[in-house]
C-alpha cells in the first residue's frame, strides 16, 4: 500500500504523462490515477451516507467525479490534484443529492441557485486555492449573499432519521431532548445538521425551524417572534454562517 507521499509523486507523474499520452495509453493512465485516488473518493462518499441514498449509489456517483477530475487537470496550472478533485467529487455529489436525493424539496429557485454555487465553488477553490466564502461566490455569481447562504444550507437536508434510534451512546436522540417544541423533533432528526443545533439557543432553533422546515417567509418568522424582516434576514445569515463554520471546523469557538 502506497504512502501519501508515493501516492502523490505517482499521481503527479502519471498525470504529466497523461497529458501528452495517446489514445493507446490515455485509459490506462486515468484509470492508474483513479485507483491512486479512489480511497479519497470514497471516504468523500462516505460522508454522505445515512441521507436516504444508498451508500453504493454514492460511491459510484464520487468514482464518476474522480474521473472527470482526472481528464479536466491542467497539469500547466495546477500541481496539486487532490485540490482540484476534491471540489469536483463534493460538486458531483451535490448535484445528485440535487436531482434524486430531496424528501423534502426547496423552492424551485433555490434548486436552481444550488447548480451555480456549486460550479462556482469548484471554480473558485481552484483559482483561490481554498474553499471560497459565501460573500465571494455571490459577488462571483452577482446575487446577494443572503441567497448563496440560503442555497447553502439547503443543501443535505434529505431525509430524516428516527428520533427513536439508539446513537453510539446506546440513547436515542429523543431521550435527550430536554423540552419539547413544536416541529423540533424534525429538525432534531436532520442528519446533517443534528450535531450542529445543539450549541443553539432556543430563539435561533426556533427562527431555523420557522424558515426551513416550515417554509415560512421572512416577514411571517418576524410577526411570530417579533422583530422586522431585516432583522430576520440578518440573523438567518448569521446563523447559517456560524453553522458552516462550526461544520467545516470542527469547533464552536471559531464560529463565535
Amino acid at each position: 500500500m502506497e504512502s501519501e507521499a508515493e501516492r502523490r509523486e505517482a499521481t503527479a507523474s502519471a498525470l504529466v504523462r497523461l497529458r501528452d499520452a495517446g489514445p493507446a495509453d490515455r485509459a490506462a493512465l486515468e484509470d492508474e490515477v483513479v485507483r491512486l485516488n479512489l480511497r479519497v473518493a470514497t471516504e468523500i462518499a462516505s460522508r454522505y451516507r445515512g441521507r436516504g441514498i444508498a451508500l453504493e449509489d454514492l460511491q459510484q456517483v464520487a468514482s464518476l467525479g474522480l474521473l472527470k477530475a482526472v481528464r479536466r487537470f491542467d497539469t500547466a496550472r495546477d500541481t496539486d490534484f487532490l485540490g482540484y478533485a476534491v471540489p469536483t467529487i463534493r460538486g458531483e455529489l451535490r448535484r445528485h443529492f440535487r436531482d434524486a436525493g430531496w424528501m423534502v424539496r426547496p423552492p424551485r429557485s433555490i434548486q436552481e441557485l444550488q447548480a451555480r454555487v456549486t460550479a462556482a465553488e469548484t471554480e473558485l477553490h481552484r483559482a483561490l486555492g481554498r474553499p471560497p466564502t459565501p460573500a465571494e461566490i455571490a459577488e462571483h455569481l452577482d446575487v446577494g449573499t443572503d441567497r448563496v447562504v440560503e442555497a447553502l444550507a439547503a443543501l443535505g437536508c434529505f431525509a430524516p432519521a428516527s428520533l427513536d434510534a439508539a446513537g453510539s451512546d446506546e440513547e436515542s436522540a429523543l431521550s435527550r431532548l430536554g423540552w419539547d417544541e413544536p416541529g423540533y423533533a424534525r429538525v432534531e432528526a436532520r442528519v446533517t445538521l443534528r450535531s450542529l443545533v445543539r450549541g443553539l439557543s432556543s430563539r435561533e432553533r426556533r427562527i431555523l425551524e420557522l424558515r426551513y422546515v416550515r417554509g415560512c417567509t421572512q416577514a411571517e418568522i418576524g410577526t411570530e417572534i417579533g422583530v422586522t424582516q431585516t432583522q430576520v434576514s440578518r440573523q438567518l445569515s448569521s446563523l447559517v454562517e456560524r453553522l458552516r463554520l462550526v461544520a467545516q471546523t470542527g469547533s464552536p469557538s471559531s464560529a463565535a
